[in-house]
């Protein structure tokens, strides 16, 4: 059992918590957010609904995560509430898509931010980054945690140092911008496109529940699990509306609109050609972190998933130095097969698919804590919380599916795999108990 001492105190747990949510999305989605929807209000309004979203589901799960002990999170939540199927397909998610989706677009944005240079960054760059990093933290967890800490510390300063610049230097007069504070947002938010684009968003944000998977690493977790998913959720996304504004100020919407590597086009009409180029491999540098938490974390995930699942128990094998290689290999090898199996557009849309829906099980188990049961929301006007969370959630769901039917079967198909190797777990499972039984 753990010690005060092994503990994490609020400070680590927030810098979990942002570590994973700044990532790929904020500097990719604007692209496709601007294909549709140029209002700025509207923008504004998409990243401060994902927020509020975010900062909702960071409530329920703050309950959620000191009401179930342990590390776990949604595994843990739906495998107690509703049934241990539930808790095997979100972590057969976390597996397939979770954790490893991330990782390949992180890597495939690095690829397109770093190919300002003269020399073609592709696929096999992606690929040899992920397994780079991968062997990164194969070797022991001091190393490991060195190494995240390091790129973790360029992705905050460069964040902070950004914004600062984006706010303070003056826009492209000659090359224009994509400020538009007309009055054409009350149309644009009724569009089917609005809805879509907070799909991208949603995705932008995921990580806010993160601290909540290791609720038993926590010091003092009562207070410090909500404190640190709040503080974490509210920073980034202050840093979010920032980071947008920063983008439509210094680029005009015919340069960003479609495209994936957004905030490069807005860092050469910020700073220059060269300048905006060093930007570029900060973008791209700052991805490292992301790469490295989401096969960290979902590692570790996975390697609990894989010691209470006969089919992957392989997984569960640490090395000499405690370190899960087998499932951190893992997560690379299938980040590797969903590089090579879609489009960037295409994976961004079925892994942020998935993912909301499997949040919103997540979140609506917390109506099933009675109010005498709950430890830090003690008042009925709770249930606002995931109330508005789940309703947000159908309305995005419902308008992804239609607009992206091909991407939203693609997630359902990955979800009926996940069901099919269930019963064949459980059904090996009960030969095993059975022959065990005959002996």
């Amino acid at each position: 059992m753990n010690t005060p001492e092994h503990k994490i105190g609020w400070k680590t747990a927030v810098a979990i918590v942002v570590s994973n949510m700044i990532g790929t999305g904020i500097f990719t989605t604007l692209g496709f957010q601007l294909v549709d929807i140029t209002n700025t209000y509207s923008i504004f309004l998409l990243w401060g609904i994902g927020g509020i979203l975010a900062l909702f589901g960071a409530f329920c799960y703050a309950e959620l995560g000191v009401n179930f002990k342990g590390n776990g999170g949604d595994y843990i939540y739906l495998k107690e509430t509703y049934h241990p199927i539930l808790g095997y397909l979100v972590s057969w998610i976390s597996l397939i898509i979770g954790f490893s989706s991330p990782v390949a677009l992180a890597a495939l944005a690095m690829s397109k931010y770093l190919s300002v240079f003269d020399f073609t960054f592709g696929i096999p760059f992606s690929i040899a980054i992920i397994f780079l990093v991968a062997i990164s933290l194969s070797f022991s967890l001091k190393g490991s945690s060195r190494f995240h800490n390091f790129f973790t510390f360029i992705k905050i300063a460069f964040i902070i140092i950004l914004i600062i610049l984006g706010v303070v230097l003056s826009e492209p007069n000659s090359i224009g911008n994509s400020l538009n504070f007309g009055n054409s947002w009350g149309k644009e938010i009724m569009l089917p496109a609005f809805a879509t684009s907070l799909v991208f968003v949603t995705y932008s944000y995921t990580g806010w529940n993160s601290a909540s998977y290791i609720a038993g690493e926590i010091d003092n977790v009562h207070k410090n699990l909500p404190k640190s998913l709040i503080i974490g959720t509210v920073f980034v996304t202050v840093c979010y509306v920032l980071i947008n504004y920063i983008m439509l100020k210094h680029a005009p919407v015919h340069q960003l609109a479609g495209k994936e590597d957004v905030m490069g086009e807005a860092a050469n009409n910020m700073l220059g050609i060269s300048f905006g180029k060093v930007v570029n491999v900060f973008i791209a540098l700052q991805l490292v972190a992301t790469i490295s938490g989401y096969l960290w974390v979902g590692s570790r995930l996975t390697q609990a998933f894989a010691k209470e699942n006969r089919l992957w128990k392989s997984l569960s094998v640490n090395n000499k130095k405690g370190i899960p290689v087998r499932a951190i290999f893992a997560h690379a090898v299938i980040a590797t097969i969903i590089i090579l199996s879609g489009s960037f557009k295409e994976i961004f849309v079925y892994t942020a698919f998935i993912l909301q829906l499997f949040a919103s099980l997540a979140i609506s188990t917390v109506y099933f804590i009675k109010k005498n049961q709950r430890k830090i929301f003690k008042s009925n006007l709770f249930y606002i919380f995931p109330t508005v969370f789940l309703l947000f959630s159908i309305y995005i769901l419902y308008f992804t599916f239609i607009n992206n039917p091909k991407e939203s079967i693609i997630g359902l198909g990955i979800i009926a795999v996940g069901l099919i190797l269930y019963l064949v777990d459980k059904k090996s499972l009960r030969k095993i108990k059975k022959k065990s039984t005959a002996d």
